[in-house]
C-alpha cells in the first residue's frame, strides 16, 4: 500500500468529545482559528503525497476505514492549512467541501500520538 498521507496528532482541544456524538472529528493545523481550536485535534501542516480518493483506506493507528466520499477542498485546506473534517457516516458525497467520509463505524480512540495515515490500495 502507497502512503498518500501521515500526520500525528500533537493534541486535543478541551471540546474534542463534543463531535464525537455526531461521528466526526476536525483536523487542523496550528493556525487553527480561535473560535475552532477547542474543537480540533492539532497536527502539523504535512504534504499530500498523491490524490486522495473514494475507495482508499484512512488508517488511524491500527484502524482501517474505507474512505467513501471527499469534498472538493479537502486535499486543498489539509495540505495547505492541516484542516479536514472526518465524518463517519459512509456517505458518498460529501455534504461539506472540506470532508472526507469514510464508512460508517464507531470513531477510534483518539489521542496525542495517534498516528493518521490516508492508503492507496
Amino acid at each position: 500500500m502507497k502512503v498518500i498521507y501521515e500526520n500525528k496528532v500533537k493534541a486535543l482541544g478541551a471540546c474534542v468529545k463534543e463531535f464525537q456524538d455526531s461521528n466526526m472529528f476536525i483536523l487542523f493545523g496550528d493556525n487553527a482559528p480561535e473560535e475552532l481550536r477547542d474543537y480540533c485535534y492539532s497536527i502539523n501542516v504535512n504534504p499530500i503525497n498523491g490524490t486522495i480518493a473514494a475507495g482508499q483506506i484512512l488508517k488511524i493507528d491500527e484502524n482501517e476505514y474505507k474512505i467513501t466520499a471527499v469534498g472538493e477542498e479537502a486535499p486543498v485546506t489539509l495540505a495547505g492549512l492541516g484542516h479536514c473534517t472526518v465524518n463517519f457516516n459512509g456517505d458518498a458525497a460529501a455534504e461539506l467541501p472540506g470532508t472526507i467520509c469514510v464508512e460508517q463505524r464507531p470513531l477510534p480512540d483518539i489521542k496525542v500520538g495517534t498516528v493518521i495515515q490516508i492508503l492507496e490500495i
